[in-house]
């Protein structure tokens, strides 16, 4: 494994790298968040940067400047509008090339190319990619659905640079998927010419993976909406209050959980061995895992009463 994991980094494209480094980023952020109290860094743009939401320091206690870069938490639904439509539009671009033999544009064929694809026959299985790209645009049609007509957002912020990073990330995401297809030259690469017959016992798992995980993010995300409506389902507040039921059992951000096991099962649908995509299941990780300390941190702070057995991001360990 550990042969294997050199052996891979040291091929480091412009895309496996930019991974890479966000990963580095944010589990030197989550280490700095672990420090005793009196030695984390006491920088308010750091930690304006690394809060949104509820775990924002309150606004009183933020300098005018940083107040000055809100953006409505509400608008994580601009998140979803652009992944729809960019991945919508790389899988279309792969379904036509698969399916009708149309050649990647020019300008998306240079794209890839620049960040690292590799031009290679039948090492990787397009049915790994498609299934991935798939995945990744059910997952952002079902999120934005959830923050139309699940989530209620209250006047919560996040900063300027973590709504325009959220708009880019989702391009960046698909892009790295549609980085692993198996080309020849502009074209798509199917080996056998049959697609069907690339399925693998791994294709299955992931799939059953996929949807397990994303019904239990919608009922946490359920869960929490619930809490600022009555019976009749009409919205009576904003405040926050400590939910129960499903996995918030176990730890206070199970929605944060189900979000790595989402990118985990699209690791199982690439055959457990691909490394671009491991390197941003450990990005996904570890930002995750941040959030998840964070909200844990603000619901113990606020709730005298709040659940002592519940842990932060992983049940019964963190």
């Amino acid at each position: 494994m550990a042969l294997w994991a050199w052996s891979e980094l040291s091929a480091l494209n412009p895309l496996r790298a930019l991974w890479l480094t966000l990963a580095a980023a944010f589990m030197l952020t989550l280490m700095l968040q672990l420090l005793p109290p009196g030695l984390l860094p006491s920088s308010a743009l750091f930690q304006d940067l690394i809060r949104y939401g509820k775990t924002k320091l309150e606004a009183s206690l933020r300098p005018a400047v940083c107040r000055s870069f809100d953006v409505p938490k509400r608008y994580f639904s601009h998140f979803y509008v652009i992944s729809v439509l960019w991945n919508g539009f790389l899988l279309w671009c792969l379904i036509q090339s698969l399916f009708l033999g149309v050649p990647f544009p020019n300008w998306l064929h240079t794209v890839l190319r620049i960040l690292g694809a590799a031009h290679f026959q039948g090492g990787e299985l397009v049915l790994s990619a498609f299934l991935v790209l798939v995945f990744l645009w059910l997952h952002s049609v079902r999120r934005l659905f959830e923050c139309f007509y699940v989530s209620v957002f209250s006047n919560a912020v996040i900063h300027i640079v973590q709504y325009c990073f959220g708009l880019v990330y989702y391009m960046l995401v698909g892009i790295t998927v549609l980085s692993q297809v198996p080309m020849d030259g502009r074209n798509v690469y199917v080996r056998g010419k049959n697609l069907l017959m690339q399925t693998r016992w791994f294709h299955i798992l992931g799939m059953m993976m996929f949807i397990w995980s994303s019904v239990h993010q919608y009922k946490c995300h359920v869960i929490l909406g619930n809490l600022r409506k009555n019976k009749a389902g009409v919205v009576i507040h904003c405040k926050h209050r400590i939910p129960f039921g499903d996995w918030f059992e176990y730890v206070s951000s199970p929605n944060y959980l189900a979000e790595l096991m989402i990118y985990i099962s699209m690791a199982v649908t690439f055959g457990f061995h691909n490394f671009t995509w491991w390197l941003v299941v450990t990005y996904v990780f570890f930002c995750q895992a941040l959030s998840a300390l964070l909200s844990h941190r603000f619901y113990k702070s606020k709730f005298v009463s709040y659940p002592k057995h519940r842990k932060a991001f992983l049940p019964f360990l963190f």
